[in-house]
Formats: C-alpha cells, sequence, structure tokens
C-alpha cells in the first residue's frame, strides 16, 4: 500500500497517518519528521536543506524529493507520506521514482476553513516529548502539562490566528492543487475530517478495502 494523506495544516492527516501505519504495519512518513532526522544526523541532504530552512525559504522540490526517496528505499510493506508531496513538481517526482506501479491512493482529509482555525490555534505542545494538545479536542488531563512525560505545555508562535490564516493561504494555493492532480488519475479518496478520529480511521480503512482491525478483506 503505497498512500499519499492530503489536507490542510489542521486537517488531522497526521493523527490518521499514525493511526492507519500502525494498525496496518504500514510506514508513516511525515517530511517534517524526515528533515528534523536528517538535520540531527547531519546528513548531506540534512544540512542541505537546514541551509534552507535557516534562511526561512522552502527547501527545494529535488531535495525534498530525494530525502523522502531515500527514506522508503528498500521497504517492502508500503508507506504513507504525510506532509508530502506539497506542490505538483513533488508529486510528479514521485510518479516517476514509483513508474512502475505508482502510488495507490491519495487520501483527501475535508475539514471547513473555520473549524481549522479553531484547530490550528487551539494547539499547544509538550516541551519535552513534543506530544500535541488541543484545547477543544483533546486537552491535557491536568491543565498546562503533558499526559505522557509531565512537561510543561507551550504554545507554538505559529499557533496563532494570523499564522493559521497564512498557513491555510500557502496551503490553498500551493497544496490544493494536488486534489485536481490526483482526482484526475482517478486516485482520490475524499473523506470528512470534521467526523470523530476513530470513525475518520474506520471510514479510511473501508474505503481503502481493509478490516476495521486493519487486515484486508
Amino acid at each position: 500500500m503505497k498512500l499519499i494523506l492530503l489536507g490542510a495544516p489542521g486537517s488531522g492527516k497526521g493523527t490518521q497517518a499514525e493511526k492507519i501505519a500502525e494498525m496496518t504495519g504500514t510506514m508513516h512518513v511525515s517530511s517534517g519528521d524526515l528533515f528534523r532526522k536528517a538535520e540531527k544526523d547531519g546528513t548531506e541532504l540534512g544540512k542541505l536543506a537546514k541551509s534552507y530552512m535557516e534562511k526561512g525559504q522552502l527547501v527545494p522540490d529535488e531535495v525534498v524529493v530525494k530525502m523522502v526517496l531515500e527514506h522508503i528505499a528498500g521497504n517492502k510493506k508500503g508507506f504513507i507520506l504525510d506532509g508530502f508531496p506539497r506542490t505538483i513538481e513533488q508529486a510528479k517526482a514521485l510518479d516517476k521514482a514509483f513508474v512502475k506501479d505508482g502510488i495507490d491512493k491519495a487520501v483527501l482529509i475535508e475539514v471547513t476553513r473555520d473549524e481549522l482555525l479553531r484547530r490550528l490555534t487551539g494547539r499547544w505542545i509538550c516541551r519535552k516529548c513534543q506530544k500535541p494538545f488541543h484545547l477543544v479536542s483533546s486537552p491535557p488531563k491536568v491543565a498546562g502539562k503533558c499526559d505522557a512525560c509531565g512537561g510543561e505545555l507551550y504554545q507554538r508562535a505559529d499557533d496563532t490566528m494570523e499564522t493559521a490564516k497564512n498557513r491555510l493561504e500557502v496551503y490553498n494555493t500551493q497544496t490544493a492543487p494536488l486534489i485536481d492532480y490526483y482526482r484526475k488519475q482517478g486516485k482520490l479518496l475524499e473523506l470528512n475530517g470534521e467526523k470523530p478520529i476513530e470513525e475518520v480511521s474506520k471510514e479510511l480503512l473501508k474505503k481503502l478495502g481493509w478490516r476495521g482491525d486493519g487486515h484486508r478483506h
């Protein structure tokens, strides 16, 4: 299974990618995690990516593509890509890399703009273990403290309303065209991302032909 999860920031695609990967034994590949890992490991690609990020620039497509392909090389169980591809160019590079059998499905998790803004501005993250919480959908048991490790919760600068609006703007300009790209290929699956997390996961598995326990029919 080779899946791509599409959706605006705040649509919950990272959460769904993790859940589906866990249930099906598939590899979850988050482009953000890859960048952080490559930076930490000090790889050539990591250093290159860091040099762009430090200037506040977008990492060029060829660097991102190389990084993702390097990470999934030799993977037999399939993968779920989360946060990649972000542009049509990246999507084309991915198709080229898997020219034989291509990507199976691109799953679009749809959420209204108002709901996205509500979600994006309510997020708090643990300073220690980076676990995310949300004041509305998944609040911590003790205010300001992480359930997992007891660390202090903080709100990132990019979780303010102004930044949230900018992020949605960038998504609509850059990434939304991918929806048409995969729709034309007949590979797009659309899901209502405003339902409870568990329901979205179940519906996604069902549409992919998996049973609720993560096994194929």
